[in-house]
């Protein structure tokens, strides 16, 4: 018989993680291949071009435009300052002369004789791209970016807001069940990486910005929480852009949901190891997951889960998460694959599988309710 795939989110020990690190416009490259960079090393950076600020020169000197040029105190190319000369008229026996300022700072980037207008260029923004991936530069991509690469635990969440911090991780609960309260945050985890168990309050994301915590990590949320942390309804399918003062990523789902004891666990045992995390999260095409990575380091060993399967392989034993009621967040294991298509409840037929949430407690539920938990 054929084997049976679904997709999965990917929690690993020990994987090799290769990132792109591009820049949005065409710029300079900062490192070379086969250098090492750590996660807040600057890889690449460019300049974003101003705003342009047209004045109708014409206009403001009551002349046609033909004659604009003669009348201007400045030239292309020119770095102009905010309340310095633009043009001046000559007047009437030298007297009565009018004088046009400049609102803004720029640079004159072009001047019309057809209409007039002169186009002033505000100040280029700064882009600098980070590696957020400690490792080897194993490609460069001129005037682009990077290809940086590395072992690293890596752990795949559901949901994130905000986008990449950097700092060591801290235990804040001593289970995978307990939620993520204020008292858990204390002043010493300015900087760092928070992991909580189930799900996070707002009242705790509230305590953690006012002690300078660089990201949360727990394993739910809930939707008013959430709403209260943005201060609006997140209605769109990408994330990433949100700043409220630190990262989120959640691995499980909204609720009341207990992270799995698995993930807690990598977590717990990397402890004060310095992770990059990203909470941006895209569900249209071309799938994001916000994520977290840890280098592999020289005593790391490797988990037992690790391996096991092919990626995305529907098996007996195979962790896994339920994604649709009545279920929705339980995370058990594959106990059975049937062959036949299985009525439901609605009427229609469709392939199952019986899922093991332990203590005896098993269930049938549709494959396409299902999502694997990736080793």
């Amino acid at each position: 018989m054929g084997q049976a795939y679904t997709p999965g989110l990917k929690v690993t020990t020990d994987t090799l993680l290769k990132q792109r690190r591009v820049l949005p416009l065409r710029g300079e490259v900062m490192v070379q291949a086969n250098t090492t960079v750590g996660a807040q090393d600057v890889v690449a950076r460019a300049e974003l071009p101003g705003d342009i600020m047209p004045i109708n020169m014409a206009n403001r000197l009551s002349v046609p435009p033909g004659d604009v040029r003669s009348l201007l105190q400045v030239e292309k190319g020119m770095q102009i300052n905010k309340g310095d000369v633009l043009a001046e008229t000559k007047g009437i026996f030298g007297l009565m002369k009018s004088k046009v300022l400049s609102d803004n700072s720029g640079v004159v980037e072009s001047i019309s004789d057809t209409t007039g207008q002169l186009i002033l260029r505000g100040p280029s923004t700064p882009v600098e791209v980070l590696a957020y991936l400690p490792g080897k530069v194993v490609e460069v991509l001129d005037g682009e970016g990077v290809v940086i690469e590395n072992q690293v635990a890596l752990i795949q969440g559901i949901f994130g807001i905000g986008g990449e911090a950097f700092g060591p991780i801290c235990m804040a609960t001593s289970s995978h069940e307990e939620a993520l309260e204020p008292s858990h945050i204390t002043d010493n985890m300015r900087g760092a990486i928070v992991v909580g168990g189930a799900r996070v309050s707002h009242a705790a994301v509230q305590r953690a910005i006012e002690v300078g915590v660089a990201g949360i990590v727990a394993g739910g949320v809930d939707d008013a929480d959430l709403k209260a942390m943005l201060g609006y309804d997140l209605g769109v399918a990408i994330t990433g852009s949100e700043r409220i003062g630190l990262t989120v990523v959640i691995t499980e789902g909204f609720g009341e949901i207990a992270m799995s004891e698995r993930t807690f666990r990598i977590l717990q045992s990397r402890e004060g190891r310095q992770a990059s995390v990203n909470g941006a999260t895209q569900i249209r095409a071309g799938v994001m997951r916000p994520e977290i990575v840890i280098p592999v380091g020289a005593n790391d060993t490797a988990d037992d889960a690790d391996s096991q399967w092919e990626a995305g392989q529907l098996a007996i034993g195979r962790p896994l998460r339920v994604i649709r009621d009545p279920w929705f967040g339980r995370i058990g294991t594959v106990s059975s694959l049937p062959a036949e298509p299985a009525v439901l409840d609605s009427g229609s037929r469709t392939r199952v599988l019986e899922v093991d949430f332990g203590n005896g407690e098993k269930a049938i539920v549709p494959r396409a309710n299902v999502e694997l938990i990736e080793a």
